[in-house]
């Protein structure tokens, strides 16, 4: 198996679902090639699995804005944003 998962680690939001589609066609590759059970199959399809999760980190971790940050970043420097330091 020449991909590791370090190869798909850089990938970016927009990059994720391809790099999913990428080792899904690699990790069967791997499994038809060397076997079901083998080690290198095994660790094709964990690599899978991390992206997964890594999309679906990335989609947890978009944090809705209020309608009043929507309006600041409208309207920065509008009373209702402007911050004080004491």
């Amino acid at each position: 198996m020449t991909t590791t998962l370090n190869s798909f680690e850089t990938a970016g939001a927009a990059n994720i679902e391809e790099a999913i589609t990428e080792a899904i066609a690699e990790a069967r590759t791997t499994c038809e090639l060397d076997g079901s059970n083998s080690a290198g199959c095994a660790v094709a399809w964990d690599i899978v699995e991390e992206l997964q999760a890594e999309k679906a980190d990335q989609q947890q971790a978009k944090v809705k804005k209020t309608s009043l940050e929507n309006y600041c970043d409208r309207h920065p420097a509008s009373v209702e944003c402007l911050i004080y330091d004491v």
